[in-house]
């Protein structure tokens, strides 16, 4: 009965000497201590709340909490890529097109660096190439009598290269740190070319064109950690404000320079980003 009872005492202090697990643990590993009111987490030998303060500026208190999702001092290592692709052949809609014979490629890609100075708070650098092709082999459109031609052999293709700086803040919706929100705001500056072909009056036409832009986005998105120090995110852009810069030239033919600028809100299904980010 002795040997019984101490073992008891024995498996009691190892149960009481292991990490928590589950909803009491954070940043993956770490031991929540649990105060009367607010829970706390050790990071770097320093005790902090595991729930960030932040000021109510409504009337109401909603009770809602931004947790601890990645602290202070750690970097971050990132990639984010995108990839769309169509292509149709002698596709047919009711009796107005015919005849469409399409192909289309878009990717792009995002290695970034980031250094959190603050929990849940992030500035980094982000680099961007991106590439698309499109070939249009045939396509026919027929309203009626009056009122129908035909396009083929036409050819579209443009490539990238762009610099970024963004600041980019977590919203931590859990405990134990594996799941957030975030937003960033991207200051980006890029250059680019792209080359348009097609048939003009029965004659080839071959435009080339050179690109200068900035641009200000706002993109939001999720965060889940799959590993111990490895992330899963997805974006998407929403808002943004451009300005671009163009020079074109035909044939050889200098045809000058044109610039735009403009603002966008809205859900754009082409700039939707998925990626990895390593923690350290």
């Amino acid at each position: 009965m002795k040997q019984v009872f101490k073992l008891l005492i024995l498996l009691i202090a190892v149960l009481a000497a292991a990490p928590l697990s589950g909803a009491q643990t954070i940043m993956r590993k770490k031991n929540v201590l649990h105060s009367d009111s607010v829970p706390t987490v050790i990071i770097a030998g320093d005790t902090v709340p595991v729930i960030l303060p932040e000021r109510n500026f409504g009337r109401f208190d909603r009770g809602l909490y931004n947790y601890i999702f990645a602290p202070k001092g750690k970097w971050g290592f990132g990639i984010t890529a995108s990839f769309g692709e169509l292509k149709t052949e002698d596709i047919q809609v009711l009796s107005i097109l015919k005849d469409f014979d399409f192909k289309g490629k878009i990717y792009s890609i995002n290695p970034s660096v980031q250094y959190f100075f603050a929990n849940n708070q992030a500035i980094g650098m982000k680099f961007n190439y991106s590439r698309g092709t499109i070939d249009l082999d045939n396509m026919s459109v027929d309203f009626d009598e009056d009122l129908n031609f035909s396009i083929k052999d036409v050819s579209y293709y443009q490539q990238s290269f762009g610099f970024s700086t963004f600041y980019r803040t977590y919203i931590g919706l859990d405990q134990v740190g594996r799941f957030s929100i975030f937003n960033d705001v991207d200051l980006s500056f890029g250059s680019g070319s792209s080359r348009f072909k097609r048939l003009y009056a029965g004659e080839p036409k071959d435009t080339r064109t050179s690109t200068i832009q900035g641009a200000l986005n706002f993109s939001p998105g999720v965060c889940v950690f799959i590993q111990e120090n490895v992330s899963f995110n997805i974006s998407f852009g929403v808002f943004g404000l451009k300005w671009r810069k163009e020079h074109q030239v035909t044939d050889g033919i200098d045809e000058g320079s044109r610039v735009t600028s403009g603002a966008n809100f809205r859900f754009n299904l082409f700039n939707i980003n998925f990626g990895l980010m390593v923690v350290i």
